[in-house]
């Protein structure tokens, strides 16, 4: 593990340091938002910009990178992500605020391609699983870390923005010093989204909903903290208890969905997510308890995503899964993307409880289809699938499966277009004689 962690440092030190000013800046833009009276779906909007530019990031950033190399490239996104933070300090415009979470996401959604692809090409088949657990735990305790953060200045100030464009400048340093080098890794083309939904209608429809739940809480969850009340160190700790409920039950969720099998899994989760949802809207408002609730919510939620594309992936082969994953991506970014906005139309129409509600009715209606498919086509039997696998929302994130062979995943990047849509093809008329319908 020691061998393992020193052979990147430079890699999860950068990165832990960009994701402390992540989480940082989505927190403070939306205390800074209600300081400055914006309304709860101006804000709503304004969120969204991320996960607009998140999507754009994950099919440009990889070109960049084949051109230019990681270092530039990253390197050139951590400059675009310092920059763009400082002109929310100077303009108080919801339209640039806007744009500038744009950039911001674009240059985020990159900087993630870049890790995972340089821990790809550092890693083996051995130690794929350890770089993976450490990298999510970099990208969680970096996001958690930087909630407490807003409590270092007051967020009327220009402080706390200036700290985010040191961090995030800061975080080029070790990676510039560092004289590892990493080839690009190559990205295949993807599946049409209407080919991998035909596969596993649960598992993306899943992963769209998943994206929405997601964009409620990191875009919109500081709203609702202020909101009902909570002060700046309380607000703090409720988006640091979304993440690290987040971060725990990732491996529970998934370790049980290794047992039982991912549709009774996700079945399960939402039930369970759902019923706290409605409790949590109900009965908990400023209480020590709404902490304990948004650490079960998000804990039940955000694995949603890694638990439905493993839903999907148990259907598919490995040169399936890379083609499968920049689809499944674009797919959670427009969830996403439509989170925030939704939730804030809601929130200034019925209340701070619409947060909740939002949330408690994705775990609704993807309760609904789960039990639907579960009539239509009979669940893999559980030696058939592989083992859980927590995913960052990334379209090389097949490349950190341990499940998967390395020299699979390059042989897959080599499969043309062609050849990957007649795989899904068969694949599709192979399943299609085993729903109960057909």
């Amino acid at each position: 593990m020691l061998k393992v962690i020193f052979n990147c440092w430079a890699l999860f030190l950068g990165l832990a340091l960009i994701m402390l000013g992540n989480g940082l800046q989505g927190s403070l833009l939306g205390i800074r938002a209600s300081i400055e009276g914006f309304s709860a779906s101006v804000t709503g909007l304004v969120m969204s910009g991320y996960f607009i530019g998140f999507i754009f990031g994950a099919s440009i950033v990889p070109k960049v990178v084949r051109r230019v190399g990681h270092i530039r490239t990253f390197g050139a996104l951590a400059s675009l992500a310092s920059a763009s933070i400082l002109v929310h300090a100077v303009f108080l415009d919801p339209w640039i605020w806007w744009f500038m979470r744009l950039i911001t996401g674009l240059a985020f959604a990159g900087l993630y391609i870049v890790a995972e692809s340089w821990l790809n090409d550092i890693a083996t088949n051995d130690t794929r699983g350890q770089l993976l657990s450490i990298y999510m735990l970099t990208l969680f305790g970096g996001l958690a870390g930087g909630q407490f953060m807003l409590n270092l200045s007051s967020p009327e100030g220009f402080q706390l923005f200036v700290l985010i464009s040191v961090l995030v400048s800061f975080a080029v340093i070790p990676i510039l010093v560092s004289v590892s080098t990493a080839p690009p890794y190559e990205i295949t083309d993807t599946v049409q989204l209407t080919q991998l939904f035909k596969v596993s209608p649960l598992g993306v429809f899943g992963v769209f909903a998943s994206g929405i739940a997601a964009g409620s809480l990191f875009g919109m969850g500081i709203i609702y903290a202020a909101t009902i009340g909570l002060s700046i160190k309380n607000a703090s700790f409720f988006m640091a208890s979304i993440v690290i409920g987040g971060m725990f039950l990732q491996y529970p969720i998934g370790w049980i969905s290794d047992q039982i099998g991912r549709r009774k899994m996700i079945i399960l989760t939402c039930c369970f997510g759902g019923g706290v949802s409605v409790l949590v809207s109900l009965l908990l408002v400023n209480s020590q308890a709404v902490y304990i609730g948004a650490a079960i919510i998000a804990g039940l939620s955000l694995p949603l995503h890694s638990l439905c594309i493993a839903h999907t992936n148990d259907y598919l082969v490995p040169k399936q899964m890379v083609a499968a994953s920049g689809a499944l991506v674009l797919f959670n970014g427009l969830g996403a993307t439509l989170g925030a906005p939704i939730t804030g139309f809601i929130m200034e129409k019925v209340g701070p409880h619409g947060f909740h509600q939002v949330i408690g009715s994705v775990f609704g209606v993807i309760l609904i289809l789960a039990l639907w498919r579960s009539t239509q086509r009979e669940a893999l039997a559980i030696e058939d699938t592989d083992n859980f696998v927590p995913m960052a929302p990334s379209p090389i994130s097949p490349a950190l499966n341990p499940d998967v062979e390395l020299e699979e995943i390059e042989a897959a990047a080599g499969q043309n277009k062609e050849s990957i849509i007649s795989s899904f093809e068969e694949l599709v008329d192979e399943l299609s004689a085993t729903d109960k319908n057909e």
